[in-house]
């Protein structure tokens, strides 16, 4: 039975933290689940370091605060270096091996997921800027913190309308990481 989840998502400004961080949250909104989401930035405005975390819980959430993360997604190097000592072991950590080497990983106790974000983002989607969907859904897949079928649905939601044209690619990425995921 699902109770408690939380994860910390980090990578460059620009690639999309905010974007999924916000949709996780919708989704967890769509299954009537109680959801916090805290976005923070570095202070350059793109090609900085940008992070989120997002807790959702059956019951009330006390804090919007991760100390020490259950999940990552983690994008690029920096994040990994940052995020990844303080993470819980047995938890879950999608790292994009486009920009990550696999073995940079330090933790032998945690539950990695090393994805060619990138590739699969181009092959599926035919957009590379659609890799962190692609972690997303792998996110989803592997946790089982909310159901791939309800961040599909908050994508209207969580999407600002001028983006709603890019639906469609964003469900093939979400479905193509979670397929990774699937193995």
């Amino acid at each position: 039975m699902f109770m408690y989840n939380d994860v910390i998502m980090a990578g460059f400004g620009g690639q999309g933290i905010m974007v999924i961080g916000n949709l996780l949250a919708y989704a967890a909104i769509v299954e009537d689940k109680n959801v916090t989401f805290l976005p923070s930035y570095g202070v350059e405005m793109r090609g900085g370091t940008a992070n989120c975390s997002v807790v959702i819980d059956e019951r009330d959430i006390g804090s919007p605060i991760v100390g020490r993360p259950m999940s990552l997604i983690i994008m690029n190097r920096p994040s990994l270096i940052k995020f990844e000592p303080r993470m819980k072991p047995g938890g879950v950590v999608i790292l994009n091996k486009t920009l990550i080497s696999p073995d940079v990983s330090e933790r032998d106790d945690i539950d990695l997921l090393a994805l060619d974000l990138n590739a699969i983002a181009e092959t599926s989607a035919g957009n590379v800027r659609l890799a962190n969907m692609v972690a997303l859904g792998a996110y989803v897949e592997k946790s089982g913190v909310v159901a791939v079928a309800s961040v599909s649905a908050a994508l209207k939601d969580a999407l600002n309308p001028k983006y709603h044209k890019m639906i469609p690619a964003n469900q093939k990425a979400i479905e193509a990481g979670a397929a990774a995921a699937r193995g």
